[in-house]
């Protein structure tokens, strides 16, 4: 059997009952149909960079998808299509882009995993979402056993899921085409953090390799880039989603804070609160848990790492602590970002 601790960023979880490699995206739907056939469990995996698997592992068939493939065609309004395969490195398609003059993705630079999970989670980081540029998802439908071609209008984006997510696990996607715009100026940055990082008001742009440098360096102060040397990137990036709350709830976290509440507005009459400043005032600090196994990042309160020998018994005590603790603290209960794998918190 296959241990899946080496499959996935956090380096943690059991071994897979049996495990496929899947280099096109024939044998992709090839093993999923198979798989389908004799009635065994399918997990799909990526670059294991949103994924937190049991110690016991998985009792079925853990297909690795390895499509590659980038492709571009113009529609003659100035934007070009992108084509890319589900198997591709994502931050390797960003840096394609970027490196061809197209504007779209640079803020979701340095973001690890594959193409094919981004419109799963609706990826999203620094002020840009990939549902802002996806034209269409191409799929394999378990249910039908069919290829379909999906719209950005059926995809049911919203924050951090989408109809992909809604439906698992019906859906596997084999390929995603994005419509970029051939500009050597990014979309306007929109995300505070970012714009001061490049010397910019809110709104303004800056070239497209520029934003990719400035993302770049955010992430990697934030331990949010994977390098051997640093531990704190062992990790499965950002663990809990920002809630996103109605007046009644953002009241009750105001009236428990010990100052203004962070907000950006989510429509509605509703806002989004940092989960990282939640975590951070219920008393869970850059670094909280050390030195034990499994502790909260020393450069962002919103990664949970394992600081080496950790278990995923060991992680997921770690975050029910710190959900049960913000949810004291602020009546707001986190939910987690990763797909959980045989396990619940």
């Amino acid at each position: 059997m296959t241990d899946l601790a080496g499959y996935t960023t956090l380096g943690l979880g059991g071994p897979a009952k049996a495990f496929v490699a899947a280099s096109t995206e024939a044998d992709l739907i090839d093993a999923v149909r198979a798989a389908d056939g004799a009635g065994e469990p399918v997990l799909l995996i990526g670059g294991g960079s949103n994924l937190v698997i049991a110690d016991d592992g998985f009792p079925g068939t853990v297909i690795a998808v390895a499509s590659r493939g980038v492709g571009y065609s113009g529609d003659g309004d100035g934007r070009l299509a992108v084509a890319v395969a589900a198997g591709e490195d994502w931050d390797d398609v960003v840096a394609a882009t970027v490196a061809e003059g197209l504007a779209g993705l640079e803020c979701l630079s340095g973001i690890p995993g594959r193409a094919g999970a981004t419109p799963i989670q609706n990826v999203g980081a620094y002020g840009q979402e990939v549902a802002e540029v996806i034209a269409t998802v191409r799929v394999f439908d378990r249910l039908t056993r069919q290829i379909s071609v999906i719209p950005n209008e059926q995809c049911r984006f919203s924050y951090r899921t989408s109809l992909f997510k809604d439906a698992l696990p019906r859906y596997v996607v084999l390929g995603v085409t994005f419509r970029l715009a051939r500009e050597p100026l990014s979309l306007p940055v929109q995300y505070a953090e970012l714009a001061s990082e490049l010397g910019l008001r809110m709104g303004e742009r800056a070239g497209v390799g520029e934003v990719r440098s400035g993302v770049l360096k955010i992430r990697a102060r934030k331990g949010m880039l994977l390098s051997p040397g640093d531990p704190d990137s062992r990790s499965a990036g950002s663990f809990f989603t920002n809630p996103i709350l109605d007046a009644e709830q953002l009241a009750g976290v105001a009236a428990a804070a010990p100052g203004p509440v962070p907000r950006f507005d989510a429509g509605d009459g509703r806002v989004k609160v940092p989960a990282a400043w939640l975590i951070e005032h219920a008393g869970f600090g850059k670094g909280y848990g050390a030195p034990g196994r499994a502790r909260v990042s020393s450069k962002h309160t919103l990664a949970l790492v394992n600081a080496g020998g950790a278990t995923t018994a060991d992680l997921v005590a770690l975050a029910r602590e710190i959900r049960d603790g913000v949810r004291d603290a602020f009546g707001v209960t986190l939910q987690p970002e990763p797909t959980l794998v045989g396990v619940t918190l």
